[in-house]
């Protein structure tokens, strides 16, 4: 796992000490080594750090060169079936200087050119630069797991695994893109392509970009795409397919020269990819567990539990009101773009490094494949009143509406327009519409709210996301698929793609932690989406295929209680031993005015919180403290 940077096109003065503070900024993400080459003209720049995971010796430095065409590589990820791909190259006439996957990702382009995208299996981010044909490959894994941000400035493209190494460089201005500004006060983070920058922008997972090496695009795309749901009617063949496909993927990544653990929060998902890593390890598998003195959100006892029957080498990790607040500044920081949810990854990935670790296992994806968020259970429930108010008269509509506001302020004071009552008349207005539905159900602010909050607020939005964005959504929605799938692909698409996966790598590369995801390897998620509804989702909720991978070594009523995120006790600890750095921060008038925010807004919220206002969870107030701080931190203002 690495950190990548550099720029394509004409060269200028001063660009390799450009990308070299690129590299500067990133060193958390590879503090091994590092690189930087320059092509003979000197329009390509490619820079690297290192954080060695497979063949720790130099052989694995980077960029990579081939000796023979010239082909460089300047690679972030793991390609986790390398020692396939190797053989089939071995005997295809290659020789390998080293056991990295770099050089087989490196000798598989030279082999199957631009094809080879299609036999990777793994999370990546890489630009590849051909001098054959004097042409650049910018490329991004299939779901997203590794990011990759790039800007175009005077005619050169810019790239980097981070929007802060992207600032870095000095040739980024610093200032707020206001359309993302009022995208966060939807979402909590920047969905994509946009970031918090103006002029920085994100590659689409499953993505690429093909340049000259005058920085021209001449030509970008996607390569990967989910296939048709349900396509499988064959319950036993489909089921045993995604079983092999999972088992494969388990045993993949585990590849590592470097110490490995698993994340165990004692749900399904983590116990699920627990359970494999126990079974294809040679050696007791080491599982990790936060716990907290509060007690409505430890659940340090059903990681035990788990742990125990499986047999691994558990370790609990307490993290306490004390050490959250003596490390806040370190998990702010941490922050490669504001981000609500960002810190929890932090926190834990922080106390598994510091415990020994480099490489963690996460169940991340368990939810969105099988159904196990609320949003399953409560869109289809939404749409019926939303889709029947659609049908009445417009005046009816603007009446019901009108009225379910009113309703909210009697029961809300002061900050109405943004607790939960509120959101009646935006799910109302949705006219059923499930794209709409769903980004009203995470909103964390209302329509009316935003535009008090917000002075600049972007027209072109639709809910929340730009609208080409939504229109390619709703296209995929759009698919004959039924009703849960169509939701499940918004939780992979907008949930996780948006904000776990950004959150999970930044949150872990800041501490030097590289974190694998076996439920997001692409022909799992492609076998799990050919089943037929009922064999992937029923009984809704209780995610029985990985209910039944667990099923030998684990008793089955560990997991019959009511789903728990991995949540921090920030409402109590936002009124206690962190409420002095919310006080100052809410009450700094020309920091929210930099940004475009009302500042009597941001003061009557933190008042309200505090006073216990019904319906104003902490997320809302945490997602202001955090956009506040960081952009401070990065010093970013409205143009």
């Amino acid at each position: 796992m690495c950190g990548i940077a550099g720029v394509i096109g004409k060269s200028e003065i001063g660009v390799g000490q450009s990308v070299d503070a690129m590299l500067n900024s990133m060193v958390h993400r590879g503090p091994d080594q590092d690189g930087l080459w320059h092509s003979p003209t000197g329009h390509v720049v490619f820079g690297h750090r290192r954080l060695a995971i497979l063949d720790l010796s130099a052989a694995g430095r980077q960029p990579m060169v081939d000796q023979k065409t010239g082909v460089v590589l300047c690679y972030n990820g793991e390609c986790y079936n390398y020692v396939e791909l190797r053989k089939e190259l071995e005997g295809r006439g290659h020789h390998f200087n080293s056991s990295t996957d770099t050089e087989v990702l490196l000798r598989g382009y030279l082999e199957w050119g631009p094809d080879l995208l299609q036999r990777l299996r793994g999370m990546y981010a890489f630009a590849l630069w051909d001098p054959r044909y004097d042409e650049v490959l910018l490329v991004r894994d299939r779901l997203g797991i590794k990011p990759l941000y790039y800007s175009i400035q005077e005619g050169a493209l810019w790239f980097a695994s981070e929007v802060r190494a992207m600032l870095a460089s000095g040739r980024i201005s610093r200032h707020l893109n206001p359309a993302a500004v009022s995208a966060y006060l939807w979402h909590g983070f920047v969905p994509g392509p946009d970031t918090i920058v103006s002029e920085v922008f994100r590659l689409d997972p499953g993505a690429f970009i093909r340049l000259d090496s005058e920085g021209n695009i001449l030509e970008q795309g996607k390569y990967w795409r989910l296939p048709p749901a349900g396509s499988e009617t064959n319950e036993s063949t489909a089921l045993e397919a995604c079983r092999a496909e999972l088992e494969r993927a388990s045993a993949e990544h585990l590849a590592s020269d470097v110490p490995l653990g698993v994340f165990l929060s004692g749900g399904v998902d983590s116990s699920a990819v627990a359970a494999l890593a126990q079974r294809q390890s040679g050696d007791t598998v080491t599982t990790y567990n936060v716990s907290f003195d509060e007690k409505g959100f430890d659940e340090s006892c059903y990681a035990h539990q788990v742990a125990s029957s499986l047999g691994t080498n558990h370790h609990e990790l307490r993290l306490t009101e004390e050490v959250f607040d003596k490390q806040l500044d370190d998990a702010l920081e941490a922050l490669d773009q504001p981000t609500f949810d960002g810190i929890n990854t932090y926190y834990v990935s922080r106390a598994v490094k510091e415990a020994g670790l480099t490489v963690a296992l996460a169940g991340t994806g368990g939810d969105e494949l099988f159904g196990g968020y609320a949003s399953f259970q409560d869109l289809p429930k939404a749409i019926v009143p939303a889709q029947a108010l659609e049908a009445l008269p417009r005046f009816i509509r603007n009446a019901v509406c009108r009225a379910s506001l009113s309703w909210a302020s009697r029961n809300a004071g002061e900050v109405r327009p943004q607790i939960r009552w509120g959101k009646i008349a935006d799910l109302l207005q949705s006219g059923g519409d499930l794209l709409g539905l769903y980004q009203v159900s995470y909103a964390l602010f209302t329509r009316d709210f935003q535009a008090v909050l917000h002075r600049h607020t972007t027209q072109g939005l639709d809910h929340g996301l730009r609208q080409e964005v939504a229109d390619t959504l709703r296209a995929c929605l759009d698919s004959d698929v039924g009703r849960l799938e169509r939701i499940s692909r918004l939780e992979l698409f907008s949930f996780l793609g948006e904000r776990l996966l950004p959150d999970t790598d930044a949150a872990s590369m800041a501490v030097s932690l590289e974190v694998r995801v076996p439920l997001l390897d692409h022909q799992f998620i492609e076998s799990v989406c050919r089943l037929q509804s009922a064999h992937r989702y029923e009984p809704l909720g209780h995610k029985n295929f990985l209910r039944d991978v667990i099923a030998p070594d684990v008793c089955p009523t560990v997991f019959d209680r009511p789903k728990a995120g991995f949540e921090l006790p920030l409402e109590q600890w936002c009124r206690n031993r962190l409420a002095p750095k919310l006080t100052e921060t809410f009450h700094d008038i020309n920091l929210a005015h930099g940004l475009g925010l009302d500042s009597e807004s941001l003061i009557r919220i933190w008042r309200a919180f505090n006073n216990g206002a019904p319906g104003l969870y902490w997320s809302r107030l945490w997602s202001l403290y955090v956009l506040l701080t960081w952009c401070r931190r990065h010093n970013l203002t409205l143009a």
